[in-house]
């Protein structure tokens, strides 16, 4: 029947794909049970210093049904760096390090998410102490789960990289101790975000 009508058949399809579709989710970081964290060898690896960032923002639109076409973006504050050390943060702080009064942001914008393997790898710009570079960021999704009072959904992330911080012009070293601070810094995200209010 539908055959004599093939705009009919079009249409209809149209609306069944709309209907059972689901289009992509937009998220926003829940800051109290996520962590920005990372760690800096001392020493060559003698020991290690490990610190986190307690103020940052993530949105992210996720598509469930096909990954590849989310989006994340972040902001960092970096003077919100905390080591544990009063003294070392106010140092990490100023301008030997993050030089916080000129460059008082670290962020990061997708530009693509690709697929691999059973893992996703978002690759965007990351701009920390003034300096632009393209990065990857390696990533699982960890798991989800629906409040279901709100009927909101909540999303884990989890990701490890690591940075040189030679390459964002944080050069400095001990004037006694050329490897007391590492160059490389190794990055750990668990990141849990919340879908937006639910309409009734």
């Amino acid at each position: 029947m539908l055959r004599k009508f093939p705009a009919v058949a079009a249409l209809l399809a149209l609306f069944s794909f709309a209907t059972f579709a689901v289009a992509p989710t937009k998220y926003s970081v829940d800051a109290n049970h996520s962590n920005v964290g990372f760690a800096i060898p001392i020493l060559g690896g003698v020991s290690t210093v490990r610190g986190k960032f307690t103020d940052f923002s993530v949105d992210i639109v996720y598509d469930e049904a096909d990954v590849t076409k989310s989006s994340v973006g972040a902001t960092i504050k970096a003077t919100s760096i905390d080591t544990g050390v009063e003294g070392r943060d106010k140092h990490l702080r100023n301008a030997d390090f993050f030089d916080v009064e000129k460059y008082p942001e670290i962020t990061f914008q997708s530009t693509r998410v690709e697929k691999q393997g059973n893992n996703f790898v978002a690759i965007g710009m990351f701009t920390m102490h003034g300096v632009s570079k393209e990065i990857a960021i390696p990533f699982t999704v960890t798991g989800k789960d629906v409040n279901p009072t709100t009927k909101r959904t909540m999303v884990g992330f989890k990701a490890n990289l690591a940075l040189k911080r030679s390459d964002y012009g944080m050069n400095w070293q001990h004037r006694s101790v050329a490897n007391w601070v590492g160059d490389e810094v190794q990055i750990d995200l668990a990141i849990l975000v919340r879908s937006e209010e639910q309409k009734p």
